[in-house]
């Protein structure tokens, strides 16, 4: 090859490909990954649990094979070495992931209401929880919100927060009483701002 301005990437195998990324040639590693884009994301969707994850672990993998293609030795096929570099952010995405779950916030992950649902109300309804929440004490908003929105039970929050489950009890009757009498405040229309 005589220099970047010869070089022909459609032509090129891939270890060309992945050599001229690698002393900076435009347009190298676009044509490697317009070759097998649709094999990784398959093999993306295969070793994840959802899209949103094969999403993004395909986007890590791609970024890592961007930056260390002047690491790649040949004892492999490009391919191969970009299928293992995929699966390797798959499964490190799922180990981060089984530390800090997370909920899905595809559209077709949440389920449609069983009712035709106003969302100004629904909104409204929103605010209203939102600075009833915040008009608790810290020490009940984060009782009541490990256990009634977060699901920990009692003993789990209790140890969570570091206080006896009694006190954690108590600090989430008192949340609740006071949610209750706050957004009764708040939804009366003589009472908002």
């Amino acid at each position: 090859m005589a220099g970047p301005d010869s070089f022909a990437p459609g032509f090129a195998s891939d270890a060309e490909l992945l050599r001229a990324h690698a002393r900076g040639v435009p347009h190298a590693f676009a044509e490697l990954l317009r070759r097998h884009n649709d094999h990784l994301w398959q093999t993306a969707l295969r070793a994840s649990y959802t899209r949103e994850d094969a999403a993004d672990s395909l986007q890590d993998a791609l970024l890592s094979a961007h930056r260390t293609a002047g690491s790649f030795r040949g004892e492999a096929e490009v391919r191969s070495w970009l299928h293992a570099i995929v699966v390797n952010a798959c499964l490190d995405r799922i180990r981060r992931n089984k530390s800090r779950p997370a909920i899905s916030l595809s559209p077709d992950a949440i389920p449609e209401p069983i009712y035709q649902r106003d969302d100004i109300a629904g909104l409204e309804v929103s605010m209203v929880l939102d600075a009833a929440l915040f008009s608790l004490p810290p020490d009940q908003r984060t009782a009541v919100v490990a256990v009634d929105m977060e699901g920990y039970t009692v003993s789990e929050a209790a140890a969570l927060l570091g206080v006896p489950e009694g006190t954690i009890k108590s600090r989430c009757a008192r949340a609740r009483q006071r949610l209750q009498e706050r957004v009764e405040f708040l939804r009366d229309p003589g009472n908002r701002m």
